[in-house]
């Protein structure tokens, strides 16, 4: 793939997450995933391990198509706790690690009052480009 981080001259570089990426290749776009199993069992635990299985889910359906977390560029994460996201700091980063690696696409997250599955506690969406 052919991809490029875009920041902007004179901003502040952020942390885990790209302002913008500009690339080329084969789309695919992911639907949003919530932190259960193959077989819709909700994950035991809470915000952080609902957000590595939800991670899990967007690689499966990537690597169907042959795409790989480094295709990544976008996620769209849609959370029910604001405070539980902003509180999740280390443990949340270190989760993202794990599955995605060090590979930080452009991403949006948003608190909304509920999400369609019962004890959903996030969603995540993402667009890919493939080469």
């Amino acid at each position: 793939m052919i991809a490029r981080v875009l920041q902007p001259e004179g901003w502040t570089r952020p942390r885990g997450y790209a302002n913008g990426i500009s690339a080329s290749g084969r789309l695919i776009f992911v639907a949003g995933q919530i932190g259960w199993d193959e077989r819709e069992r909700m994950v035991e635990g809470g915000f952080v391990p609902q957000v590595r299985q939800a991670l899990k889910n967007v690689v499966a359906v990537l690597a169907v198509d042959g795409a790989r977390p480094e295709h990544l560029v976008r996620l769209t994460w849609y959370v029910t706790d604001r405070e539980a996201y902003l509180g999740a700091g280390a443990a949340l980063g270190a989760a993202y690690r794990e599955v995605i690696g060090k590979h930080y696409p452009a991403m949006s997250a948003v608190q909304v009052k509920a999400l369609m599955e019962t004890g959903a506690l996030v969603e995540i969406e993402a667009t890919a480009v493939v080469p």
